[in-house]
């Protein structure tokens, strides 16, 4: 039987090595504390929990594919410093009948070391001539107590996430329903200035092309996630004074596959804003070649922070929505970033 340690996949990102490379990453051509691009970052983590995954379904499928299904929270501990090297540590913590986590640890190695982000990648193993029938997995052997541990939080995490998404649906408490009434108050004053949810949103569209395939017929996710990210963040900039850098992926969901030919439509918005936070969500719809059917492919939420060039945190105004779906939107981000919070708390 296989141990997680066996699964292990390690990449480096020589940002202090390679001009070539560093220059890549970099947001704008300026010296700037937590110049990084992430969403380049959110494609490497997405290639390598596939190339992680692929390898381990193919011990006993030799037809496997993989799909990513969720990426559980991702929270940004340290800015990127672009003058050291990257390095991303994979591995798979638990496999379930035809579902494998991978945990992700991104960090700068050396003196001293310093830990930037951790997260949790669910992939699932298809198989067939369409690649869609599940393929059931052997189990993980667990060498020792470490890895039973990483197990154990891996289980955690992602039925902590399964609780907050339920959640997630239920009405509005007392105090959650009063804060919205005082949204709603608010607008009706006399002079009223405050930004309103409709107006602060960002959308775009593109199809999908041959150079975005991963594998045949189906569009690379951590292209279109990318893509989401970028699309959020100059959505956070309508109403972030200063300048917004990522704090927590809080979710992203994958729903229905992507194809060649297909077109996706994209609509960020930011639903949610807290002291220095700014939420956005962000919506993937593809639309398929010959307009047929319609699908939302991927659901996401970002959490950004507005800080200044010393990265200290800077407030933004608030966000009022005005529709029920304003509404539900606002309250779900509001418990995500609750659930953020006390996540970092715990750390």
């Amino acid at each position: 039987m296989t141990t997680p340690q066996q699964t292990s996949l390690y990449k480096t990102i020589p940002l202090a090595t390679d001009p070539a490379v560093q220059r890549r990453y970099l947001v704008v051509d300026e010296p700037i504390v937590g110049n990084f691009r992430f969403g380049l970052l959110l494609e490497d983590l997405d290639i390598m929990a596939e190339q992680v995954a692929l390898g381990y379904a193919r011990r006993t499928h030799l037809d496997a594919k993989v799909v990513t299904a969720a990426i559980d929270n991702i929270v940004v501990r340290h800015a990127v410093d672009n003058s050291r090297d990257i390095q991303i540590d994979a591995r798979i913590n638990h496999v379930g009948r035809s579902s494998m986590v991978v945990g992700m640890r991104v960090e700068h190695v050396g003196d001293p070391a310093t830990h930037i982000a951790s997260c949790y990648f669910t992939m699932v193993a298809r198989g067939g001539e369409a690649a869609e029938e599940s393929r059931t997995l052997p189990p993980l052997a667990y060498g020792d107590e470490l890895e039973r541990r990483r197990a154990e939080k891996s289980v955690q995490e992602r039925e902590q996430y399964r609780q907050q998404q339920a959640a997630q649906q239920e009405p509005p408490s007392r105090e959650e329903y009063q804060l919205l009434q005082q949204l709603h108050t608010a607008q009706d004053e006399p002079g009223f200035s405050g930004l309103k949810a409709d107006r602060l949103v960002v959308d775009g569209w593109e199809r999908m092309y041959p150079e975005q395939e991963y594998v045949p017929h189906r569009i690379f996710g951590g292209y279109i996630i990318r893509r989401a990210y970028e699309l959020s963040s100059i959505c956070a900039e309508q109403i972030a004074p200063h300048r917004p850098i990522i704090a927590a992926v809080n979710r992203i969901n994958f729903f229905h596959p992507v194809r060649l030919g297909d077109k996706l439509h994209y609509t960020c918005r930011v639903v949610y804003t807290c002291d220095s936070f700014i939420c956005v969500e962000a919506a993937i719809e593809r639309i398929s070649r010959d307009r047929t059917s319609k699908a939302l492919s991927n659901s996401c939420l970002f959490t950004f922070v507005n800080v200044d060039s010393m990265l200290r945190h800077q407030p933004v105004p608030p966000v009022y929505p005005s529709t029920y779906a304003e509404d539900a939107r606002y309250l779900a981000a509001y418990r995500s970033h609750r659930a953020m919070q006390q996540h970092y708390a715990a750390l």
